[in-house]
């Protein structure tokens, strides 16, 4: 049996660890009550436990893509799988929460190598007739571990002990690694110098939002902090932009920013994520609190939610072509939105939890649609050596917007409640609907996931996707 003989198997090798990757942006959220007992810290102090891992995975991400470029994609992806393997033991064997939170950021640093690889491996190994299934395999996957990570958080934790949480990824890494050697096929992009200043830049613009924003709503919260991280931010988000726009060899390339299909796809997932990962989070919160569920119950009621995304994405991967990335994008987001308000206008003390799950059910819909079409779009709308680029700033977008989505809906719901914060992230993602349907107002034809050209030379038989003159 040989690679080429077996497609599936690169799929499989490409998939797996981009699910660790994606279940652990989540998995702690159902365990932050007993960690906090058993390490003595404070929910202040926990919430780095969670931002730990989400900023410098996103801070990272685009400088994984572009070392995939230059020094083989399959080499940054077997040396993440390694790096996110030892983390993960290390954060099984933390006896502190100082330690937990250092192995949190290694952690995230081997999820950066990881996940902008992944979906251009996945993609070279199934070929171009295959591509828009292999993208919605990848969504799926990725979407699924998003949404199943504190549903299996809370099962470890109740019927184990929260250290396996971090336990579990190991046999599941040692596993990967061989397979991807065996599996997946080394490819390289443009060969073009990484951007130290501009990772740098980006990564501190990231940390520094997220930090002014925990702050305001922390339990010793400063104005003037919060103040002091803001301006931070101006600062290091106005030099990256410099940066991008002097730079020989930007992280990202001038000319994506006049391709609309690229930006407007990348806007709705930033929207998307926000509301997704906040109402995650705060569902966990509100099943276990005021609805009195134990950490497994309450992850076993989020089920519906989870468990639609399955069934959505193949459908909506079947009907990209036919039907049109924006359309299944604007869908999935109102979808999502619609979900939002509605857990939102119900979720109080006393409610039953049968009204719930049709929202779930609808919220999962509407999160598949998204995963399914919203990479696809991304990749879509590029030339093929820029898919690797693509896909880095695609998901560093999105994990952005979801580390801004639990800090912003925090501060919410500590200044208004959790009706307030729910609706909050209901609002930004309806938002989010509204730039899919301006994709397809500028598409140059009804679909929206255009084939990129077959070489960085090459001319594509399809028209170009629309931009901004």
């Amino acid at each position: 049996m040989t690679r080429a003989d077996r497609p599936a198997w690169a799929l499989v090798a490409t998939s797996l660890p981009m699910f660790m990757v994606a279940v652990d942006n989540l998995v702690v959220t159902n365990a932050l009550a007993v960690i906090a007992e058993d390490l003595n810290t404070s929910q202040t102090g926990l919430q780095w436990v969670v931002n730990g891992y989400i900023l410098p995975f996103a801070g990272l991400l685009l400088a994984g893509a572009a070392l995939g470029d230059r020094i083989g994609r399959r080499r940054v992806f077997v040396w993440g799988i390694g790096v996110f393997t030892a983390a993960s033991a290390a954060c099984a064997l933390a006896t502190s929460a100082g330690a937990l939170m250092a192995a949190r950021v290694l952690q995230g640093a081997g999820a950066a190598a990881i996940l902008p690889v992944s979906l251009t491996l996945a993609v070279a190994a199934v070929g171009p007739a295959k591509r828009a299934l292999a993208v919605g395999v990848w969504g799926g996957v990725n979407g699924l571990g998003i949404a199943i990570g504190p549903m299996a958080g809370g099962m470890v934790t109740q019927g184990l002990d929260w250290h396996w949480i971090f336990w579990l990824n190991v046999p599941v890494g040692l596993l990967a690694l061989p397979l991807a050697l065996w599996a997946v096929r080394e490819s390289t992009g443009a060969a073009r110098p990484l951007d130290v200043w501009g990772t740098l830049l980006s990564c501190g613009t990231v940390v520094a939002a997220v930090w002014s924003i925990i702050q305001s709503a922390g339990e010793e919260a400063s104005p003037l902090r919060t103040l002091l991280g803001v301006a931070l931010t101006a600062v290091l988000a106005a030099a990256f932009t410099h940066r991008q726009r002097t730079a020989a060899h930007p992280l990202i390339p001038l000319h994506l920013y006049r391709v609309r299909p690229f930006m407007l796809s990348n806007v709705l997932a930033m929207a998307m994520y926000f509301g997704v990962f906040g109402s995650i989070f705060f569902l966990a919160q509100f099943l276990q609190g005021p609805m009195g569920y134990s950490p497994l119950e309450a992850g076993l009621r989020t089920l519906p939610w989870t468990v639609a995304p399955m069934v959505a994405v193949p459908v909506a991967s079947a009907l990209l072509d036919r039907v049109g990335g924006w359309r299944l994008q604007a869908a999935g987001c109102l979808a999502q939105a619609l979900a939002l308000a509605w857990l939102g206008l119900i979720a109080r003390p006393g409610v039953s939890y049968g009204p719930m799950v049709v929202a779930m059910v609808l919220a999962g819909v509407g999160m598949g649609l998204v995963f399914a079409a919203n990479p696809a779009t991304v990749i879509g709308s590029v030339k093929e050596h820029e898919h690797n680029l693509a896909s880095g700033v695609n998901n560093t977008i999105r994990e952005f917007g979801g580390a801004l989505g639990i800090a912003v809906l925090t501060l919410v719901y500590v200044q208004g409640g959790l009706r307030s914060a729910v609706l909050t992230g209901a609002a930004v993602v309806f938002a989010g609907a509204f730039a899919g349907v301006a994709i397809g107002r500028t598409s140059a034809r009804p679909g929206s996931v255009p084939a990129p050209s077959a070489s960085p030379g090459a001319r594509s038989d399809r028209p170009e996707p629309s931009r901004l003159p």
